[in-house]
């Protein structure tokens, strides 16, 4: 059994508040169901060790503001808030059978898609985009070792509502047989939605979304350049299209 695990970085912005939000990401981590309890215990024991009390988020690593209310990581300091970030993205990397997925989507270009109206199509079609990559990952996993490989989805909750929506949606790609959806045959159930702070799997997608947003809206590659062996590739060793995928597709 493969998990993937979602989390965004980034709000979808309605049409025409763009400029405020460029791009948007969903990041993924796949990871099997044996090397999730290792991973649990690797995050218990960095949170041990730095004295953490909550989850871990990658807004949590930004620098203090006067006024800000407390959080996870405010006892740290920047030092240490930097070790701990390096020690996350090295337990990733720890792992060879661990692999990442992550959707960018340019905000402003997919707004002229005709299929594109609301902040609700900007985060489906990027889900989509992401599902798709998982199920095909899956499909190698299979034709590698000889035997039907199963994956389930689980995501961070937003807002209730946000959240039905999502999982009918979900529901729709597993179950509908159109030209312009891929057939889901490897994914099972429908799909899993949990808090943040509950959630090993989602505490680990937050900050390699974060590590590529980072990347796309501040060209800043430090992060993602710790994590780039992770991310599922062709046989060639191309991450474009196959781990990291562009929305819409394009040269930008």
């Amino acid at each position: 059994m493969q998990i993937l695990f979602v989390d965004e970085s980034g709000t979808p912005p309605p049409q025409g508040k763009q400029e405020a939000m460029p791009y948007f990401v969903l990041g993924g981590i796949v990871i099997p169901e044996d090397i999730w309890t290792k991973l649990a215990a690797d995050l218990k024991r960095l949170k041990e060790h730095f004295n953490i009390d909550g989850e871990i988020k990658w807004r949590c690593f930004a620098p203090p503001r006067e006024g800000q209310k407390t959080h996870s990581l405010s006892h740290l300091s920047v030092v240490q808030k930097e070790e701990l970030r390096l020690n996350l993205y090295e337990t990733i990397v720890r792992y060879k059978s661990i692999r990442l997925i992550c959707v960018i989507t340019n905000v402003k270009l997919a707004y002229q898609l005709d299929y594109i109206k609301t902040a609700d199509d900007l985060y489906w079609y990027s889900y989509k985009q992401l599902t798709e990559r998982f199920q095909y990952y899956l499909q190698d996993l299979e034709r590698t070792v000889g035997q039907k490989i199963n994956g389930i989805i689980v995501c961070d909750h937003r807002a209730p509502k946000d959240d039905k929506r999502l999982r009918e949606l979900h529901h729709l790609l597993l179950t509908t047989s159109k030209s312009n959806i891929s057939t889901y045959q490897n994914l099972i159930e429908g799909l899993f939605i949990a808090p943040s702070h509950l959630s090993v799997g989602i505490q680990f997608a937050d900050m390699v979304a974060g590590a590529v947003f980072r990347w796309i809206d501040a060209n800043d590659k430090r992060f993602f350049d710790k994590i780039k062996g992770a991310f599922r590739h062709s046989s060639k060793g191309m991450i474009e299209g196959y781990g990291l995928v562009k929305f819409p597709k394009g040269k930008w």
